[in-house]
């Protein structure tokens, strides 16, 4: 099973339990707080200082940050229509 087939997979309990922060504000909420356990960012992300934003933190607290092909994609899996990164 290859890391996109599986990440949908994960996604899902969190996303029907409430556990899932969508967007920038709300992951790096989850971020400070110790909340995220994985940090899913979109490849196709345009903005360095988003990447940068979410990237460095997770790199302190030990968090994974796999990726998804593109904002659409991650948007699908869990639910919404644009996102670029999500926490649970």
């Amino acid at each position: 099973m290859d890391i996109n087939t599986a990440l949908p997979l994960v996604i899902r309990k969190p996303k029907v339990h409430g556990g899932l922060a969508h967007g920038l504000h709300e992951a790096a909420k989850a971020i400070e707080q110790h909340n995220a356990h994985l940090c899913v960012l979109a490849d196709d992300c345009d903005q360095p200082d988003y990447v940068k934003l979410v990237k460095a933190p997770c790199a302190d607290q030990n968090v994974k940050v796999p990726s998804a092909p593109s904002a659409k994609t991650l948007g699908e899996w869990a639910g919404v229509s644009k996102i670029s990164f999500l926490i649970y």
